[in-house]
């Protein structure tokens, strides 16, 4: 080894042939496009006019670029831990479950796929309609599962059918109601296959000490029929909560039967009739993941799907190299596993936690194509980040690269101290 050694110092020409291919490659890929980036954003958007700091100057000025970066900060707290406490959960269930490896692929799986690809499938996941989304059906179903939807969401009166639709979503007849009474309060606007199995409607019979009624479709399949007038095939509305009210407050309520009928007691004499907002109230559609407020961490939660499986490996490598013999001693002393968790497992993998942790804050300060995929154009500016900001004013409408040349400066600023203190975290690794 000496006389190799040897050999290269007396020969330095033969360490540089070997070290030139390397240099140059890092030179026109790195070096370079570093420089002129550097050079190029002390101009303006046409590249002739010098322009000094003014661009780095917008940096803090611009409403967009302070956006993106007030996102970048949001990615840079949330996706780095949260993906790597997940690993770190995983790594310690995989010693703890027989279909360990099965398990380890099923994680490790989202990593083999591209982040063009995975955008795709979570624009799809994140889909508003309970049809198509997935997210959004979890959501849905969970929700119906507690929850009682309204009987017949959408529907509405004619406007010459002697009802009103009220600001609130309740449904008023115009004229009040006397004993001996039998209204017909007819609704339109309800999907045929809504009523497909609903009993023909029937009119209600008077009852002398009674208000009574009937609430249907009055619609009928191929046109046709007298509107306000109960018609053959025309369907009845079951379930609706039909209200007496009196000096503003309900005095009787009752439900609509199979055939669309109801009874109110006499206490509805010279009442108005209300047919209450929750008969009528929009289906519950789930969360709008993809609106102005949800946006960005809907996309945190599609990279953490990706790079949990990355941190579970690395940590269950370094969890691989811990002293079994420690764990025991612990466990003997009596801890309990949680206490072993806590205060032995995660202190012994504090190294692999920082270089897992390091290593994805680097990699969030460069997020650019799930952002771009998953965020519609109208909520881009609210997910906004500033790799994606980089492409947009270097590459758009503006296609001011003297601007985008300072945002990819300062990215690389960004990027720099989490750099340094990852090569003094090895250097300190490698002198243990």
């Amino acid at each position: 080894m000496a006389k190799d050694s040897g050999v290269l110092r007396g020969r330095p020409w033969v360490v540089a042939c070997f070290l030139l291919p390397a240099l140059l490659l890092l030179g026109a890929l790195v070096v370079y496009p570093i420089v002129f980036s550097l050079y190029r954003s002390m101009f303006d958007a046409s590249g002739d006019g010098f322009v000094g700091f003014d661009n780095y100057q917008s940096l803090f000025t611009d409403p967009a670029i302070r956006k993106a970066l007030q996102n970048n900060l949001i990615w840079l707290a949330v996706a780095p831990a949260v993906a790597t406490g997940l690993g770190l959960i995983f790594a310690v269930l995989t010693e703890r479950i027989r279909w360990a490896t099965a398990f380890k692929l099923l994680i490790f799986m989202p990593m083999a796929i591209s982040m063009l690809a995975a955008g795709i499938i979570f624009r799809l996941v994140y889909e508003a309609d309970p049809d198509r989304g997935v997210a959004n059906a979890v959501v849905t179903s969970v929700h119906d599962s507690f929850s009682e939807g309204a009987p017949w969401p959408g529907a509405h009166p004619r406007p010459d059918d002697g009802l009103t639709e009220q600001p609130d979503g309740s449904i008023v007849r115009d004229e009040a109601v006397s004993t001996g009474d039998s209204v017909l309060l007819p609704l339109v606007r309800v999907a045929p296959q809504d009523v497909a199995d609903a009993e023909p409607a029937r009119a209600a019979e008077p009852v002398a000490d009674a208000v009574t009624g009937t609430v249907w479709l009055d619609f009928s399949q191929g046109g046709g029929g007298e509107p306000g007038v109960i018609d053959d095939g025309e369907k009845a509305l079951a379930g609706v909560t039909v209200e007496a009210w009196v000096d503003g407050r309900s005095v009787a309520s009752a439900q609509t039967a199979e055939d669309g009928t109801f009874s109110l007691p006499a206490e509805a004499d010279g009442a108005e009739l209300r047919l209450a907002a929750s008969n009528f109230a929009a289906s519950y559609n789930g969360v709008d993941w993809l609106g102005p407020t949800l946006v960005t961490p809907a996309i945190i939660g599609s990279y953490v799907w990706m790079w949990a499986g990355f941190a579970m490996v690395l940590i269950a490598a370094g969890l691989a190299g811990v002293p079994r013999e420690i764990l025991e001693a612990a466990r003997v002393d009596g801890a309990n596993e949680w206490q072993v968790f806590r205060r032995v497992t995660v202190p012994l993998l504090a190294p692999v936690l920082g270089v897992v942790m390091v290593t994805l804050m680097i990699n969030v300060l460069k997020v650019f194509d799930l952002v771009l995929i998953i965020a519609p154009g109208s909520v881009q500016p609210d997910a906004n980040v500033l790799a994606l900001q980089l492409y947009t004013v270097s590459f758009g409408a503006g296609a001011d690269q003297g601007l985008g040349s300072a945002i990819a400066i300062f990215l690389l600023l960004l990027v720099i101290p989490v750099m340094i203190v990852n090569v003094r975290r090895l250097r300190k690794e490698a002198q243990r």
